[in-house]
């Protein structure tokens, strides 16, 4: 019997001998995307557009001072902005090109792209290929922002060939020409309301099927595999027309000697320790969400002990983390703050990730990172995988997801250490850490 097939077969055996087989295979499911026509969709992203070009373009641009922003894509050949900027049909060369010209708004023009659904929506101008020289002369910009950076890839859309068109078609402009990368991070980062609604809305849908992967309705112990809950909750991206963060959803067992298995073709079996990691793509917002599954042995009819003393470790964390953050200071700052209060509450800060000591301490990492305008955001990133972003402020409504590692001793583990990951997604404001949806509370059961 094939790999695949054992996968398929299996999983179809497990779900036809439930109570619930018929329902799961034709019943509306609760957690889905609305339904909505592409109309509504593409309406909520044009309000989601005009609200940032209005609200937060103009700032992005001023605080870093950029007087012209500059996006240059090909035809096949897509900068990371072409959906916040509303896509569109580039023949052959196209750019679209924000200019402050001293009012209350940003200029938005868009040259060398057509398409309805361009021209109805946020732009002033849309229209045929031209020579730039004389449209940038009139403008006469000092600073000119293009999109080259070391360290965000959503502002780094220039290839070598585009650079080199660009820096032609410029002239004299050419030495006007700066990183856009403080531009791009704000924009992307920044969230209207109308933005933060659709991030909530996705939150709910991506919690609410990782809580349903994580049930007795889709695991069958002894039968299931963790492929097939990976791609049953594929699938169910896929029926809603909804996008993947990071592509496969990552649904692992940690054991005592860390990770054992992430969605392959290894049997889920009582006594595991079950992780989910994904996210979703709605209406071009990005959620990263975690949930936590203990699968019973026989006889049991809780969570080991041990295991749920790790839990509340790690939640006593997060409740570190949610009275520390606020806007104000940089990731970086917020970083080393955030490290000192752990350290007060009685926990320590891992020195290396997944490396633990044996020493009986309960070991913390801390991987706030941004969230929204991916699963892996732009903006402001308090984790120490994101250096790079450091030094950016953290700004009112900056969007977070709040992760958090914490290694416990556990005794049902002859004392090694259990990791508990929480993930959950927030903005970040003055008054602190606010939640999109119900965060992660308890470890669920599997029968």
């Amino acid at each position: 019997m094939t790999r695949t097939f054992r996968c398929f077969g299996a999983f179809g055996a497990a779900l036809l001998a439930a109570p619930l087989a018929a329902s799961l295979l034709a019943a509306p499911l609760p957690a889905q995307a609305p339904a909505e026509h592409a109309r509504t969709r593409w309406e909520r992203l044009c309000q989601i557009r005009r609200d940032q070009f209005d609200l937060i373009l103009p700032r992005a641009m001023r605080d870093h001072g950029v007087d012209m922003w500059i996006v240059m894509q090909k035809e096949n050949q897509f900068d990371p902005m072409y959906d916040d900027l509303g896509r569109g049909y580039v023949g052959s060369v196209a750019y679209w090109i924000f200019t402050d010209r001293g009012d209350d708004r940003i200029e938005r023009v868009a040259i060398g792209v057509s398409g309805y659904r361009m021209e109805d929506c946020g732009y002033d101008l849309v229209r045929g290929f031209q020579p730039l020289q004389a449209f940038i002369a009139e403008r006469d910009p000092k600073r000119i922002g293009v999109n080259m950076s070391e360290a965000i890839g959503a502002a780094d859309g220039l290839s070598k060939t585009s650079h080199d068109r660009l820096m032609k078609e410029l002239g004299t402009y050419a030495s006007r020409v700066v990183s856009a990368e403080n531009v791009v991070a704000d924009f992307r980062s920044g969230f209207t309301a109308s933005r933060l609604v659709a991030l909530g809305e996705n939150g709910e849908i991506a919690r609410r099927l990782a809580d349903r992967a994580l049930s007795n309705e889709i695991i069958t112990p002894g039968v299931t595999t963790l492929e097939d809950v990976a791609w049953w909750m594929a699938n169910e991206l896929q029926t809603r027309s909804l996008g993947s963060s990071f592509e496969m959803p990552s649904v692992y067992i940690t054991g005592p000697k860390g990770i054992e298995a992430t969605s392959n073709d290894r049997i889920i079996q009582r006594g595991d320790l079950l992780m989910i990691d994904w996210g979703v793509g709605y209406l071009n917002t990005w959620t990263d969400v975690k949930r936590i599954a203990y699968v019973l042995k026989p006889g049991e009819i809780a969570v080991p002990a041990g295991l749920q003393k790790a839990f509340d470790n790690a939640v006593a964390v997060r409740n570190v983390i949610r009275r520390t953050i606020k806007a104000g200071p940089t990731a970086g700052e917020m970083l080393t703050q955030l490290a000192g209060e752990i350290e007060k509450a009685g926990f320590r800060m891992q020195g290396t990730f997944n490396e633990t000591s044996d020493d009986g301490k309960v070991e913390v990492m801390i991987g706030c990172h941004s969230i929204g305008d991916r699963g892996h955001g732009s903006g402001p990133s308090i984790a120490w995988f994101n250096p790079g972003q450091h030094s950016f402020p953290i700004k009112p409504f900056n969007p977070f997801s709040i992760e958090l590692f914490a290694w416990t001793p556990v005794p049902e583990w002859g004392g090694a250490k259990a990791r508990i990951p929480l993930e959950d997604d927030a903005i970040v404001t003055e008054r602190g850490v606010e939640w999109f949806y119900p965060i992660n509370e308890r470890i669920r059961v599997i029968k």
